[in-house]
């Protein structure tokens, strides 16, 4: 991590957001209150972002220059547009963790993704997308409560919320801002155990502490709803 924050501190990380919808923007908030250096990008171009700007202290800009420079970057678009994303936007970017926050919507927004309906997980998906690792977490938890529930640790009844990933340094980074945003961190495990925090399981949408997020992630089941997947 470059630098430590948590106290409104001058140093923070070089974190890029792509996507400023509920999530995204409620983290360019958060990470800009608590003194990191946030750049957001959205498909749209810089100039619609300038009221964000201006109320956060972010710096809009392009989705390519958002990833590049970055410590942390976070991937938070609607799936279906995942493939839209500049070719070889993350190439050579090694040490860079990329976070993904996004889940599967077929009926509510995104449509049929055909590997996502044969069994592929999403954030798999994801990744084979971008061509990058990610760490999934911020996938669970409404935008509102993201921007208003946090507490401080050890506080009674701090929400907590999953993490999954491969990469144990790139997950311990995130982990830490979960943290900073007011948030116990859990890990949930590899990437490939991320379908326990998606949609339709116990953690999903539900503010548990990390005990009850632990128990959460144990009693998922793998299958996917029906409401959660494509229509037949």
């Amino acid at each position: 991590m470059d630098g430590t924050i948590g106290d409104g501190g001058e140093w923070g990380m070089e974190i890029g957001i792509i996507g400023a919808g509920h999530i995204g923007g409620t983290l360019t908030r958060r990470l800009a209150a608590l003194g990191h250096r946030v750049t957001v990008a959205n498909s749209r171009g810089p100039a619609t972002l300038a009221e964000l700007a201006a109320e956060t202290g972010a710096k809009a800009a392009t989705v390519v220059e958002a990833a590049r420079g970055r410590a942390v970057v976070v991937v938070t678009i609607p799936l279906k547009n995942l493939p839209q994303l500049p070719t070889g936007l993350f190439a050579g970017a090694d040490g860079l963790t990329v976070v993904d926050t996004n889940n599967y919507y077929a009926q509510l927004r995104d449509g049929p993704i055909a590997a996502i309906e044969a069994g592929m997980l999403e954030s798999r998906w994801v990744e084979q997308q971008i061509g990058h690792a990610v760490i999934k977490a911020f996938n669970n938890i409404y935008a509102a409560h993201l921007l208003e529930l946090g507490r401080p640790a050890g506080a009674v009844g701090r929400i907590a919320l999953p993490v999954a990933g491969d990469e144990v340094a790139a997950k311990a980074v995130v982990m830490g801002l979960v943290d900073e945003l007011g948030f116990d961190a859990v890990d949930a495990g590899g990437l490939d155990e991320s379908w326990r925090q998606q949609p339709g399981t116990p953690v999903y949408a539900s503010d548990l502490d990390a005990a009850g997020v632990r128990r959460g992630l144990a009693q998922a089941s793998r299958e996917r709803k029906p409401e959660w997947r494509a229509r037949s």
